[in-house]
């Protein structure tokens, strides 16, 4: 008889690998909306929210730093993978505008926000810091060069629009990032140079502002007690 390969190891081991790259997923995920929610919660509410041990997250990340460090260094990567994806973008404020719309879909500067000044950075965290710097200033100064972007505006000022449009939230989801959008668009209008008015180029590809307007009393929901509901 033909001997039979015993393969059962190698299954098991992708196997251990799959449910570890899950809990790993879990975990990021649920560290995100804790400490998102509140900066000094422990880690044990993340391992409560993720649905794994204590042992399973310390395998992973030894501290909370650690942790913290993951999720900003992964928000960072984030920028420098959508800003590198614009880069072949003929229309310089197209490049612009798309590259700030998933930033802020992708909500990275909420991590910023609420996380800076929480763990110390390392050196690979300073290396893409500066790449990510880099490819800003190369996307803004296209904009200037093509008289899209008005020369008052800096390279910091973009951090400054990106920190208001994490600061818009409402408890839902694609609500939030509906009023995100609009605001980042009236943001964009303001700081327009004239060429974009003169070619007819807006961020969206239409001059309405994008998404229903606020309703009154909308933005109110975070100044309700626990339980409360209506309007402010």
């Amino acid at each position: 008889m033909p001997k039979q390969t015993d393969d059962s190891g190698s299954a098991g081991l992708a196997g251990r690998r799959g449910r570890a790259a899950r809990n790993d997923a879990a975990i990021l995920d649920a560290a995100r909306e804790v400490f998102l929610a509140d900066p000094k919660a422990p880690v044990a509410a993340v391992a409560e929210r993720a649905g794994v041990g204590m042992s399973a997250l310390y395998r992973r990340y030894p501290g909370k730093e650690d942790l913290l460090r993951r999720l900003c260094h992964d928000g960072l990567r984030r920028w420098i993978e959508e800003a590198e994806a614009v880069e072949a973008e003929p229309d310089a404020w197209k490049a612009l505008v798309v590259f700030l719309e998933r930033i802020v879909d992708a909500d990275v500067h909420s991590l910023t926000v609420h996380l800076a000044g929480t763990f110390t950075p390392t050196e690979e965290m300073g290396r893409d810091a500066r790449r990510a710097a880099e490819l800003m200033g190369r996307l803004v100064e296209r904009a200037y060069a093509a008289g899209l972007l008005r020369r008052d505006l800096v390279v910091d000022d973009i951090g400054l629009v990106l920190e208001g449009c994490a600061a818009v939230r409402v408890p839902d989801a694609e609500r939030t990032r509906e009023l995100r959008r609009r605001f980042l668009a009236m943001v964009l209008a303001g700081v327009a140079g004239a060429g974009v008015a003169g070619a007819g180029v807006t961020g969206t590809g239409a001059d309405a502002l994008p998404g229903p307007a606020p309703e009154p009393g909308e933005l109110n929901w975070r100044w309700r007690r626990p339980g409360q509901s209506g309007r402010v």
